[in-house]
């Protein structure tokens, strides 16, 4: 019986994870985590950040030859996302694309998740 592939809790467009290995090339070791906190108007805001290691709840992510880690807590709140990396003439940033958030504030810093329910 062959297993089918199981799905990806977080994917990355090319534009994304280029620029995750250009920063991680030049950090030279390390994962890039990415989760969410409570905080900014709408109730929650996305969060990326460094760490040596994941821990040992995280769930490790491969997509396009980069590897990310994603904090337990936030797993519920990130499934089906994908990040991609946009450069406008007024700003470079990562957007999330995330089918469970339900609303984002007027400046686009804060937003509102749902935790995902399995179908």
């Amino acid at each position: 019986m062959t297993r089918r592939e199981r799905p990806k809790a977080v994917t990355l467009t090319d534009a994304a994870a280029a620029r995750v290995k250009e920063i991680m090339a030049n950090r030279g070791a390390g994962f890039l985590r990415v989760g969410v906190k409570n905080g900014g108007c709408a109730g929650m805001e996305y969060e990326m950040g460094y760490v040596e290691a994941p821990e040992a709840l995280d769930e490790r992510v491969e997509d396009k030859g980069v590897e990310i880690v994603l904090e337990s807590k936030a797993l519920l709140f990130l499934l089906g996302t994908r990040i991609d990396y946009e450069v406008t003439p007024l700003h470079a940033k990562f957007v999330f694309n995330n089918p469970n958030q339900t609303d984002a504030c007027g400046c686009g810093e804060s937003v509102t998740i749902v935790p995902a329910v399995s179908a």
